[in-house]
């Protein structure tokens, strides 16, 4: 992860040999909304009139990369905490055809470049050298206004790139903004294009609404919006209680892991199924570790719910397990910090390690040891033998394989 700091001297470094070799170059797009809202720019891109030949030969062909020469971008390599950054040609856009990418661009100026964006509040410049903000497409005032507003002809902006509508929730709740009336009419006429999208891209542009503090709001976006029943139909089927307190459980998570706010969407009637884990992050293309953690999390939230009533073995397990600070996590969202479960398992979690997880008192090999040929029923020994141990029936290894002895000779007693 680049260091803010030094890319941000880097996209100034960048700025300065443009100017000195007598092109023009500002910042452009993200960085310049998110220094004029007061945040710390995730990372910087610069505009300029030098053409990409231009670019890599000024900063030489070892040290850029025209992966995106095409749509005349070239990315520009740093000092290893700068990382790199992407220096783009002003230029028009042709039709996208496929949704995503312009069929061909022209090389044009600074003030057509920032007509051709999405958002007005992304189509913004910044003169890193002069300290001077250029504004060709009232982005200033709509920052002021808090408002995302398609550039141009709302149909038309969205239609180049349809993920733009994604785009437009995300921002709106990522910096409480309100979407612009023509803009969100627009999005909800078009909304069934957002199908048209590869599901890689709107499952990314999710993953950033659900692990954002601002998730509640986006999700209520996505419904106002009408996306929610194309890129989460599972939550578009909730009813209206049971929406609300969805986005109740959304807003009290603390900095969630996207397999927790998944969790969390699904964890309501009727969808409180693990299986609805596969089905939502297969769609989305999430990973395997991510889909494998939500449905654990959904399979297990009933026991860490009824955690005091139950077998401490049973909730041992849960709590030893590495998505314990998860799960507890939600169920604390779903139940209240001054939850009884909650209360319980926290203080179970306070004990000693050798208290919580003792060292097992027999293992294979150890039956093996014992005169037992390996076989499905070893499991099922080990796991009564260890849930002795836990509930403090035995507490050594010849009482452990004494309780071997016991459960082999009376085989109805095996689980």
């Amino acid at each position: 992860m680049p260091d803010a700091a030094s890319q941000r001297e880097f996209a100034l470094q960048i700025a300065k040999q443009l100017r000195g070799a007598g092109y023009e170059a500002v910042w452009a797009g993200g960085c310049v909304r998110d220094r004029l809202l007061g945040y710390v720019p995730k990372d910087y891109d610069v505009a300029t009139n030098a053409t990409p030949e231009q670019i890599r030969d000024l900063f030489g062909r070892r040290r850029t990369l025209p992966i995106g020469m095409a749509f005349g971008v070239v990315s520009v390599l740093g000092p290893r905490a700068a990382g790199q950054i992407d220096v783009a040609t002003f230029r028009t856009d042709a039709t996208y055809s496929d949704g995503r990418h312009p069929d061909h661009v022209t090389f044009t100026n600074a003030e057509h470049d920032a007509q051709r964006r999405d958002f007005t509040i992304n189509g913004l410049f910044y003169d890193p050298i002069a300290n001077e903000v250029i504004d060709y497409v009232g982005g200033q005032g709509d920052l002021a206004r808090r408002i995302v507003r398609a550039i141009g002809d709302p149909r038309l902006r969205l239609a180049e790139d349809k993920l733009r509508m994604l785009r437009a929730v995300r921002f709106a709740a990522t910096f409480e903004f309100a979407i612009e009336p023509v803009t969100l009419a627009t999005i909800q006429e078009m909304a069934p294009d957002i199908l048209t999208v590869s599901a890689e891209r709107i499952g990314m542009e999710l993953r950033r609404m659900l692990v954002d503090r601002h998730r509640a709001t986006a999700i209520a976006l996505l419904r106002e919006s009408k996306l929610l029943p194309h890129v989460l139909p599972e939550v578009a089927q909730l009813s209206e209680s049971a929406f609300l307190e969805t986005a109740r459980i959304l807003h009290a998570l603390d900095s969630p892991t996207l397999s927790t706010a998944l969790a969390a969407l699904l964890c309501q009637p009727p969808t409180p199924d693990a299986h609805l884990a596969g089905t939502l992050g297969r769609r989305l293309k999430y990973t395997n570790k991510e889909i494998e953690r939500t449905a654990w999390l959904l399979a297990h939230l009933p026991t860490v719910a009824d955690a005091p009533t139950l077998p401490w073995p049973r909730v041992q397990r849960i709590l030893i397990h590495d998505g314990a600070a998860e799960i507890l996590a939600l169920h604390g969202a779903i139940a209240g910090s001054n939850d009884r479960a909650l209360a319980f398992c926290r203080e179970r979690l306070s004990w000693p390690v050798d208290k919580l997880n003792p060292a097992p008192l027999v293992d294979g090999a150890d039956l093996i040891g014992h005169g037992l040929k390996p076989g499905p029923v070893f499991s099922n020994l080990l796991e009564q033998v260890r849930d002795a141990q836990l509930n403090g029936e035995i507490h050594a290894t010849a009482e452990a394989l004494a309780l071997v002895d016991r459960l082999r000779a009376a085989p109805n007693t095996l689980r």
